[in-house]
């Protein structure tokens, strides 16, 4: 009987395995690399908006604060958009008619919305609160990059899970000083430029918690603090000394008063540091940042 196959087709059946092997890793490669890039992530890209608003223009020519525009960023998860309104307080005096802005006087006559597209743009399925990063020292240039450089607003990173991932296994590499969140040069502390930070004793919010300076403390320093008490005068009237009737406690109903005191001052023992390593060391355990291993659960972003 004559052979069906000629030797060299076990050469070739190991050749065509090998072949079909690198296609499947060449393949799984350039799928890799096509969810990383910036046509999937966005990363780099200027979305054409209704007015071409400039935010270089506004935070570095201007010295318009962050909070100005975005007024809930401390507060809720969300960072907000300015209303109409916002934008009218100073174009009603100033480029009054300016083609440009034309949307934005449609948008305050009519009262309808200035339909801006969204840079950073999460999934729905993943959770992000913009109040527990700015109040535990993640400053607006480490996610959003230099905005005060930015003629248009375009998405620095790629905003991918890994990244999160990156700053949640190691948030110290992050964090600052919560006086410098909104200061967009901030490059951390080096042995030319340190930083000195002090921890008040005082409980309640990170910012109380930890006062940082950048100029070399001379002398004895101290924090003052202003502290309120109950008064136990008219309390149970629910007015205070000035006849401010103040809310009730929650379980009594009965009113509380508050009476200022005289200010406390704390000594304080200023730290010295020179690196983002030790000054992130030192602001984790401060700012009270839950451990690497809770900050990368799942439950942190997915809800």
């Amino acid at each position: 009987m004559a052979q069906v196959f000629d030797r060299s087709s076990n050469a070739l059946a190991r050749a065509s395995l090998v072949i079909t092997g690198l296609i499947v890793i060449a393949l799984g490669v350039a799928l890799n690399q096509l969810q990383r890039s910036p046509w999937v992530t966005r990363q780099g890209q200027r979305p054409d908006q209704p007015v071409p608003f400039s935010h270089r223009h506004h935070v570095e020519g201007l010295g318009v604060q962050c909070q100005y525009c975005h007024t809930s960023v401390e507060k809720s998860m969300y960072a907000g958009i300015p209303p109409t309104k916002t934008c009218m307080n100073c174009h009603a005096q100033i480029w009054t008619n300016a083609e440009m802005l034309e949307p934005v006087r449609q948008s305050w006559a009519t009262g309808e919305s200035i339909k801006w597209t969204r840079v950073h743009d999460l999934p729905d399925y993943v959770y992000f609160n913009h109040e527990i990063h700015v109040n535990k020292g993640i400053g607006c240039a480490s996610c959003h990059g230099r905005v005060d450089e930015m003629p248009l607003m375009y998405q620095e990173n790629t905003l991918q899970m890994e990244w999160c991932l990156n700053c949640h296994r190691n948030p110290g590499k992050n964090l600052r000083p919560t006086s410098e969140i909104y200061n967009m040069a901030w490059a951390g502390p080096s042995a030319d430029k340190p930083v000195y930070c002090a921890d008040t004793g005082v409980s309640g919010p990170t910012s109380q918690g930890v006062v940082c300076t950048t100029e070399k403390p001379n002398g004895v320093n101290v924090a003052m603090l202003q502290a309120a008490v109950p008064s136990e005068k008219n309390s149970s009237a629910g007015y205070g000394q000035s006849g401010t009737q103040l809310q009730p406690r929650a379980l009594s109903g009965v009113g509380e008063t508050m009476t200022s005191t005289p200010v406390i001052k704390l000594p304080l023992n200023y730290v010295k540091f020179t690196s983002q390593e030790d000054l992130g060391k030192f602001l984790t355990d401060k700012y009270h940042i839950r451990t690497p291993n809770e900050l990368s659960s799942c439950e942190v972003c997915h809800r």
